[in-house]
């Protein structure tokens, strides 16, 4: 019984391993942002991106639950789930999703010209981009329903820092802290707030998945 009990256990691991192996070819095969690395020290990059076309859409909510319905929004375009106009062609599957938070939202409303967050929230307007292949362009693209935004991103130094895990928001502030406190050895004055990448599917392992904060870098 006992081995039996070990091939089973072996055969599982080999099962695991495939699936594992198979998903890191079709992450290969993902189309990414492209940028030169100009900095690196352990988990930092400094990164020149160029442009990138991406469609977006904005959601209010909690971080997490805003980039869900953020994904699932988007996917249902690309995937030709649902569009205003006659092209049903799909959009190949890019990597990063990418998010960002554009306005901070707090109960009590404080007014004093400055973005304000309550202690512990993470609810406010969360933007989900998907950069789109790089084939396409802003007029070649499939119409878009009326809620998703295509917008071009223009060629931008980055600051990253990578890291893995099912990140909370709390692990992502951790992070950006993290990745402020390397500009500043670095002498490196920020441009803009901090950004998140997310490159893998859910049901990769939480060991095995690339997150990244990055934030803009000014010069």
């Amino acid at each position: 019984m006992m081995r039996k009990w070990i091939w089973v256990a072996v055969g599982l691991g080999v099962a695991a391993a495939a699936g594992v192996a198979a998903y890191a070819q079709y992450d290969r095969s993902l189309e990414k942002p492209r940028y030169s690395v100009i900095d690196s020290d352990g988990d930092f990059e400094l990164r020149q991106y160029d442009p990138m076309l991406v469609a977006e859409v904005t959601t209010i909510g909690a971080r997490d639950k805003a980039l869900n319905a953020g994904f699932r929004r988007l996917a249902a375009y690309i995937f030709a789930q649902d569009r205003p106009g006659k092209d049903q062609e799909e959009i190949a599957m890019t990597s990063p999703v990418m998010q960002d938070e554009k306005i901070a939202m707090t109960s009590p409303v404080i007014q004093d010209g400055n973005s304000q967050r309550g202690e512990g929230s993470d609810t406010g307007e969360w933007r989900t981009r998907f950069v789109m292949p790089g084939k396409y362009t802003a007029e070649t693209l499939p119409e878009t329903p009326s809620d998703i935004a295509i917008d071009t991103v223009p060629g931008r130094r980055m600051a990253a820092i990578r890291f893995s895990g099912s990140p909370s928001s709390d692990d992502l502030a951790k992070q950006e802290a993290r990745l402020r406190e390397w500009l500043g050895t670095r002498g490196l004055d920020t441009g803009g707030a901090a950004e998140y990448a997310f490159y893998d599917a859910p049901m990769v392992p939480p060991p095995m998945r690339r997150n990244e904060v990055m934030i803009p870098v000014e010069g």
